[in-house]
């Protein structure tokens, strides 16, 4: 707390100034352009990497940066995911939701580690909420896993996109530089677009390409930022040599 009370001042002697002058700016009127997902690791700092500011996005962290399938609830707005996706979405007419994963998760750790163990038991289940958590969520991400290690990891995996008609073909780590459970994590993160996807009251502006979902993978070791290209089916290493074409693909493919 002694830390957090010395950021504290630094923030008041720093930013404060320019801080609320930013916020009398949007006062009423904060019109966010994007609602990302992500996890809640202590080094994934989404406003610092995207240079982000008052106003500009939603943020949603959890463990694993997981947005549960609409399937898993009776009702679809009893979770702070989905009723995050009705506040962005809905009421303020977000148009891209980003899921950014990233290496080294200590959730895709313990998802790894699940598939050997009886944690799915719901006994067992119930003795964690971490654990439960990742086993009603996350074990469709474990099941895409296995498919593509049972390939060899050298098919693509087919992912439902923005509508039943469109699909995502993903090439994970096709030149096999991730651990397994950076993999996964690739995986996962793809895995939530189609879990963003099943929500009906989404269903009529991304069938108008009026709401469209992308994904991010952070590394955390190297600071670099990959984007999904569905063009290239990858994640892909957004630099100075590919930045405008990415810019390019992106407003062509969502257009």
């Amino acid at each position: 707390m002694d830390r957090i009370f010395r950021g504290i001042m630094k923030y008041r002697r720093t930013n404060r100034v320019k801080m609320v002058e930013q916020f009398i700016q949007v006062k009423n009127r904060p019109e966010p352009k994007a609602l990302f997902f992500t996890c809640m690791d202590s080094r994934m700092l989404p406003a610092r990497f995207t240079d982000s500011n008052v106003g500009d996005m939603f943020i949603v962290r959890n463990a694993g940066n997981l947005v549960p399938h609409s399937r898993h609830f009776q009702d679809e707005y009893t979770s702070c995911e989905p009723a995050a996706l009705e506040l962005g979405c809905v009421h303020n007419d977000v148009r891209h939701v980003i899921v950014c994963g990233h290496s080294d998760c200590k959730a895709m750790n313990l998802l790894h580690l699940l598939r050997e163990t009886e944690y799915s038991n719901i006994a067992n289940r119930r003795m964690s909420p971490l654990r439960s958590w990742l086993c009603s969520h996350a074990m469709s991400s474990l099941e895409k896993y296995q498919q593509l290690e049972v390939a060899g990891f050298h098919a693509p995996l087919i992912f439902q996109a923005e509508t039943p008609l469109r699909r995502i073909s993903a090439y994970i780590d096709p030149d096999d530089k991730l651990s397994v459970t950076d993999k996964l994590s690739q995986v996962n993160t793809l895995q939530q677009i189609q879990n963003i996807a099943s929500y009906d009251f989404l269903k009529k502006r991304l069938e108008a390409y009026d709401l469209h979902i992308h994904a991010l993978w952070f590394d955390i070791y190297t600071g670099e930022i990959h984007y999904f290209s569905r063009q290239n089916k990858q994640f892909v290493e957004i630099n100075e040599k590919n930045v405008n074409r990415l810019v390019e693909e992106v407003s062509k493919y969502y257009c």
